[in-house]
C-alpha cells in the first residue's frame, strides 16, 4: 500500500480514497491513522479478490442500487458491502489476517441503514 497525500484527488467529503496499490489522502496527519489505514487496506483486498475493474463495476452499481433503495447519497454510499463491511472491522487490526475470502459478500444482505 502507497499512502499518498493528494488532496485534489479525493472527492470532496472523503478523507481518502483507494485505488491499489495507492491510497489517495487529503490529510497527511492520516498517514499515522491506524484505524482508517486499516479501512483503506480492507479495500486492497476487496479489489485484489475483485481484480479490481470488477470491484470499481460492482462499487458503481451498487452505489446507485443503494441510492434508489434508501434516497440519500450518503446512506447509499455507507450500505455498499465494501464499506459496511471496512467501516464494520477497521478496528479490528488483525481482521485482514482472519478474514475469509469473498467475506464482503456478507454485508449484501439488507440491513438497518448505516448512516
Amino acid at each position: 500500500m502507497i499512502v499518498l497525500v493528494l488532496k485534489y484527488l479525493t472527492p470532496k467529503g472523503f478523507r481518502g480514497i483507494t485505488f491499489f496499490p495507492f491510497v489517495f489522502i487529503v490529510d497527511k496527519e492520516d498517514k499515522s491513522d491506524v484505524v482508517f489505514l486499516n479501512h483503506e487496506k480492507i479495500h486492497i483486498r476487496q479489489q485484489l479478490e475483485l481484480l479490481l475493474l470488477l470491484f470499481f463495476i460492482w462499487y458503481g452499481i451498487e452505489f446507485l442500487i443503494r441510492w434508489r433503495q434508501y434516497g440519500d447519497r450518503h446512506t447509499a454510499y455507507r450500505n455498499i458491502s465494501f464499506e459496511r463491511e471496512a467501516y464494520a472491522n477497521e478496528k479490528t487490526l488483525n481482521y485482514l489476517q482472519e478474514r475469509p475470502f469473498w467475506r464482503f459478500l456478507h454485508y449484501l444482505k439488507k440491513k438497518k441503514p448505516a448512516n
